[in-house]
């Protein structure tokens, strides 16, 4: 069976990626595996105090998360093979990587933010770091 692999932020691109997603699973078909990634808050040491427990955090995080991949799963078409949800935590672009390698994806389709050049430098792009690892196409749904 075909695997598409759309790894979700829920940032305005989340609906163009989900129906762009949702029309190759159609396609081809495929099942539709919808990501969401949790990043852990970065602590820095003079902040640590006033973090209190990221635990409690990044649990909260997940579970907001999955709801709202349960909410996503729900509003679409029911002639679809398949769709499965999948909350996971770590750095996106690794965890979107090995997500992509767990599900055997034949594509992951993503969105692009349209950052500035310097952005991407500064901060890095997720996009670039999965086309970086990724073993199958990813395709790229560009900001609106």
């Amino acid at each position: 069976m075909k695997t598409i692999l759309a790894p979700v932020d829920f940032s305005p691109a989340t609906a163009a990626v989900v129906a762009q997603a949702t029309a190759l699973a159609r396609l081809l078909p495929a099942r539709l595996v919808l990501l969401s990634v949790v990043q852990a808050p970065v602590i820095v040491s003079e902040f640590t105090p006033m973090m209190g427990n990221t635990t409690e955090f990044v649990d909260a995080a997940q579970q907001s998360s999955a709801e709202r991949l349960q909410k996503l799963q729900r509003e679409l078409p029911t002639d679809l093979l398949a769709v499965v949800t999948e909350t996971v935590t770590g750095l996106a672009a690794e965890a979107i990587a090995e997500a992509a390698r767990r599900f055997a994806a034949d594509y992951i389709v993503m969105g692009s933010h349209g950052h500035t050049a310097f952005y991407d430098l500064v901060i890095g792009s997720t996009t670039h770091g999965v086309i970086q690892r990724a073993k199958c196409p990813v395709v790229i749904v560009p900001a609106q």
